[in-house]
Order: C-alpha cells, then structure tokens, then sequence
C-alpha cells in the first residue's frame, strides 16, 4: 500500500502512514493553525522508515493541503523549511514580508 498522508487536527499534525497495511504511522509533522496561518513546527519520522523518501512525501502532502485550504505557511520547523527551499514552486506559501526571516 502506498504512503499515506493525513491530517489528524485533533493531535495539530498531519500524519504519514505507511508499513505493509497501511496503518502505522511512519512520520508526523506538528503544526499550529491561527488566523489563516498554519506554523509548521516540528516533523520526525521514525527511524524505522528512515531513508524511504516519507520525510519529502509528508511535507509535500502537508502543504499541498495548506494550499487547498487556503493557508498562508509558517515554516519554523527546519525539515520544512528545507523542503521548501529544495522546492520553489512551495515558496508562494510563505508570505512575502516573512520570507526573508525562513531564508527563503
């Protein structure tokens, strides 16, 4: 079964599921949403998965529905951050006036 990302709101994270069913949770990305924000501040994958691209999967998956919901991003975690710096096309995200303070 193929990764699967999700957004749990009720624990303020979106979760990569993945393993040979498709039910356990490979990865989570916690966020802060306010005000037509939504701040990215910590993602972890757990390190059984590691080196499986599920880091990038859940980051794109994460702000693709950012995007779809309308959500200006906040990247305070690094891992998200980096991602977005690896892929421009997510910099339209994070508004202009904050750009210059995520480095991107």
């Amino acid at each position: 079964m193929e990764p699967q990302v999700t957004d749990r709101p009720q624990k303020s994270r979106y979760e990569i599921l993945a393993g040979g069913d498709g039910t356990e949770t490979a990865g989570f990305a916690e966020y802060h949403l306010s005000q037509g924000e939504i701040a990215f501040i910590h993602t972890e994958i757990d390190s059984r998965f590691a080196g499986q691209g599920l880091g990038g999967l859940l980051a794109r998956g994460a702000l693709d529905d950012a995007r779809a919901r309308g959500l200006r991003v906040l990247p305070y975690c690094p891992f998200i951050r980096g991602w977005i710096g690896k892929h421009p096309e997510y910099t339209d995200l994070v508004p202009e006036a904050r750009r210059a303070r995520f480095g991107l």
